[in-house]
């Protein structure tokens, strides 16, 4: 059950046993709309529009991508905008994965194996949907989820190895560090051609991005 908070900021719910806390996220300065059909709000002061949606149907969605692609800026928006939980991947890591990763260390298909199994069982928890950020770099973590979710949806915010490293290296006290940028590249295989995928720009702005998506998820709605 959602609580009440502050437009556009997300809110903890209770964690599930052994996981960590689910984002329940309130839509930006919500308006009424058909249902399905969007709704441009005002535009924030240097920003763009961003356009509200009232449903889309059941919404389960990835954002996916390598380190500082956006995906949970993107992934926070997407889930305001359709109205459903945002589950941050990197939240469900065992401790094991991040001090690995803390230590320079990149993460084998044998550490990911149980948090994508983990991921998929807590997109399932959720019925009416949710929005799941996971770098899901390879098919087989993509099909790991799939097969959790029947008609998932993956957006992939596409940055180069250059944009990546220096986001990455941007970001104050963040557990993953910009030496490990290269192995994500090493690890991706790109989604494109997949079912259910939509690839975009990962440099493009943030609430253009979402409003992508969900126009996205509109057109292509079960």
């Amino acid at each position: 059950g959602a609580t009440s908070a502050a437009p556009g900021r997300s809110q903890a719910s209770s964690a599930p046993p052994g996981g960590s806390a689910v984002h329940e996220v309130t839509s930006v300065g919500a308006t009424s709309a058909a249902p399905g059909r969007s709704q441009a709000s005002s535009a924030p002061p240097g920003g763009s529009a961003v356009h509200e949606v009232t449903s889309v149907g059941a919404t389960f969605i990835v954002v996916m991508g390598v380190a500082g692609c956006g995906k949970s800026a993107v992934g926070r928006r997407i889930a305001a905008l359709c109205g459903v939980p945002l589950v941050e991947g990197d939240e469900f890591h065992p401790q094991r994965n991040l001090h690995k990763m803390q230590q320079g260390i990149a993460l084998t298909d044998d550490d990911r194996a149980d948090w994508l199994r983990t991921l998929g069982t807590e997109m399932a928890r959720h019925p009416n949907g949710a929005v799941l950020t996971c770098s899901a770099l390879k098919a087989a973590y993509r099909n790991t989820l799939r097969a959790a979710v029947p008609g998932l949806r993956f957006v992939h915010l596409a940055i180069t190895p250059e944009e990546s490293l220096r986001r990455v290296a941007a970001r104050a006290g963040h557990f993953y560090p910009p030496s490990l940028v290269a192995s994500q590249f090493e690890a991706l295989q790109d989604p494109a051609g997949e079912p259910g995928v939509q690839v975009l720009d990962g440099t493009a702005a943030l609430d253009d991005l979402a409003a992508q998506a969900v126009a996205w998820l509109q057109a292509n709605a079960r």
